[in-house]
C-alpha cells in the first residue's frame, strides 16, 4: 500500500498471509487437515489489518507491505542460509519440518530454488526498494515489523523458557535506536507488559541493508494474539501514535 510520501515509515507484516498456490500444494507431505491446522499455528492472524488500521489513523500515511502468501510456501523473514538460527529446527526460509518438529516437506533442493526464485528473492526485493525509496526521498527509513504470537509456547519455539509479554520488543544493536524502543514502550504500554526481546529477538531489515545502511532503523512488534483477539482497535490506535513519532 503507497504510502504519504514524506513519510519514511514502512509497516511490515510477513506472517499474515494463508495462500499457498497449487503447484506449491503437492510438495508439503500433510493431508489438508494437518496443514489448516500449521496454518493455524503460525500465521500471524490479523496483523495485516491491524497495520491497515495503523496507517489510516496516522497523521502521515505510511507504506505498507503485507504478504498474502503462507510462510510454509516461503517465510521471507528467515535467512535462506547457515546464518538462520531456525535451520536448526528444520525451519529456515524453506521448511523443512513444521511447529511439532513433523516433517512437512521433502529435501528437495530444485524445489527449494523455485520457492526462493518465486517468492523468497521477489519479496526481499519489493522490501528493499521500499526502503531505497525512503531513503532517496526523507533521507532514513523506519521499519516496523508487525508480529503476533501465541500465549503458550509452540514446540518449534527455541526460546520457549522465555517471558512472553502483552508486546515483545525485538531489537537489532545495529538497527535500532533506543528512541524508537522508548517510543514503542509509551504507545504499547497501555496495553499491558511491554519486553525486549523475549520469547523472539531480533527485527528485519532487507539483506542489502542489514548491518550495511544505518540510516534504516529497524523493529520488530511482537504482539501476543490474544491481546489482539481482547483490543484489537487499541493495538491499531498504539501502531498509528509510534508511526506517528517514527516519522517526526
Amino acid at each position: 500500500m503507497s504510502g504519504d510520501r514524506r513519510s519514511p515509515v514502512l509497516l511490515h507484516a510477513p506472517h499474515a498471509g494463508t495462500a499457498v498456490p497449487a503447484w506449491v500444494r503437492p510438495h508439503l507431505l500433510l493431508s489438508d487437515a494437518e496443514l489448516a491446522a500449521e496454518i493455524a499455528a503460525l500465521t500471524d492472524h490479523r496483523t495485516d489489518a491491524v497495520a491497515l488500521a495503523a496507517a489510516d489513523l496516522a497523521a502521515v500515511r505510511p507504506f505498507a507491505l503485507v504478504n498474502r502468501v503462507s510462510r510454509f510456501v516461503v517465510d521471507p523473514e528467515r535467512f535462506p542460509d547457515e546464518r538462520e538460527e531456525m535451520a536448526a529446527v528444520g525451519m529456515a526460509a524453506v521448511y523443512t519440518h513444521g511447529t511439532r518438529g513433523q516433517r512437512i516437506r521433502a529435501d528437495d533442493g530444485a524445489h527449494v530454488e523455485e520457492l526462493l526464485a518465486a517468492f523468497y528473492r521477489p519479496w526481499g526485493a519489493a522490501v528493499e526498494a521500499a526502503v531505497r525509496g525512503r531513503l532517496a526521498v526523507t533521507g532514513r527509513a523506519v521499519l516496523l515489523d508487525v508480529h503476533s504470537y501465541p500465549r503458550e509456547p509452540l514446540p518449534y519455539e527455541l526460546h520457549a523458557e522465555g517471558p512472553r509479554p502483552a508486546i515483545c520488543l525485538g531489537t537489532d544493536a545495529f538497527h535500532t535506536p533506543s528512541w524508537l524502543v522508548e517510543a514503542a514502550r509509551e504507545a504499547f504500554s497501555p496495553l499491558g507488559t511491554v519486553e525486549l526481546n523475549t520469547p523472539f529477538a531480533g527485527t528485519y531489515v532487507p539483506l542489502a541493508h542489514f548491518r550495511a545502511e544505518e540510516r534504516v532503523a529497524s523493529l520488530m512488534l511482537e504482539i501476543r494474539r490474544d491481546v489482539i483477539d481482547d483490543a484489537e482497535p487499541g493495538v491499531a490506535r498504539a501502531l498509528a501514535t509510534l508511526v506517528d513519532v517514527a516519522a517526526r
